[in-house]
């Protein structure tokens, strides 16, 4: 599944091909997506694009009659070609511009959405989401205030999208690992000292690999680009069994709120 990173690559890769494209068409050949594309959608063609921003896990294209709101779900992707480039299989929407090109959703799971969202009105699924984790509304005090009292795992505490969005289990994981925080410890057991310390490492391992995935960039602009997963040095994530390439011991793994974990019982307490 793309995690915030990935999607930020994407938002950062096609961003250059969409800003002030005026929009042609918009072609839907699948409309059963996680939720149904609204006939609505079309109410953009003829109008500027006048930003594209990330929201969470969501990327937003902004015209001024509204808003383009896309999930990749588990298996999308994002490529900005030539219009006339024939379809292949799982290529659901395209958005048609002034330039000749296209931005094509390519979802073989269909569980993305494309919505649409008029101007003034809010999305429901964006109402209730918790502060970026790369800007100063997320910080340690936050995380410190929202867990006292919680007996879930850490794990699932920041990874709750009311808390902070966007960290996903691999950069969970990999965050708690450089806190040497263990992801099975109660949430409201964990001190303001190690909050700030599990603060900085998540802002640190998402800032890291958006930073990778700029290697990425080109790949939205080949008709068989498939920027996924960027090349990156993981601790413990996918590591079962593996020795912790800081004291040895084997990594260990568990299933919490039903996504494995994973974790050094040596170096995270």
């Amino acid at each position: 599944m793309p995690e915030l990173p990935e999607v930020e690559v994407s938002r950062l890769g096609i961003s250059p091909f969409l800003q002030n494209q005026t929009i042609t068409n918009i072609i839907v050949r699948e409309r059963r997506m996680r939720w149904p594309i609204p006939e609505t959608i079309v109410d953009v063609i003829g109008h500027s694009i006048s930003a594209i921003k990330r929201r969470a896990k969501y990327l937003l294209i902004e015209t001024s009659v509204g808003t383009v709101i896309l999930h990749l779900g588990m298996s999308g992707k994002l490529r900005v070609i030539d219009a006339a480039t024939p379809p292949v299989k799982h290529d659901h929407v395209d958005i048609v511009l002034a330039s000749g090109q296209c931005l094509r959703f390519n979802d073989p799971r269909r569980f993305g959405a494309v919505l649409f969202q008029p101007p003034g009105e809010a999305l429901n699924l964006l109402a209730h989401l918790g502060p970026e984790p790369l800007t100063d509304n997320f910080d340690d005090q936050r995380l410190f205030q929202l867990s006292r009292g919680k007996k879930s795992p850490v794990k699932t505490f920041i990874m709750d999208n009311a808390v902070v969005v966007g960290v996903g289990n691999i950069y969970a994981n990999e965050a708690l690992f450089l806190a040497g925080i263990r992801p099975t410890r109660q949430a409201g057991n964990i001190s303001l000292a190690r909050y700030q310390v599990l603060t900085a490492t998540i802002k640190q391992v998402l800032a890291k690999a958006i930073e990778q995935g700029g290697t990425t960039l080109k790949d939205f602009a080949q008709a068989d680009g498939n920027p996924g997963y960027f090349a990156q040095h993981l601790n413990v994530y996918g590591r079962k069994g593996e020795p912790c390439e800081v004291c040895g011991n084997a990594i260990q793994s568990k299933v919490i709120g039903q996504r494995n974990t994973f974790f050094c019982t040596q170096c995270q307490r």
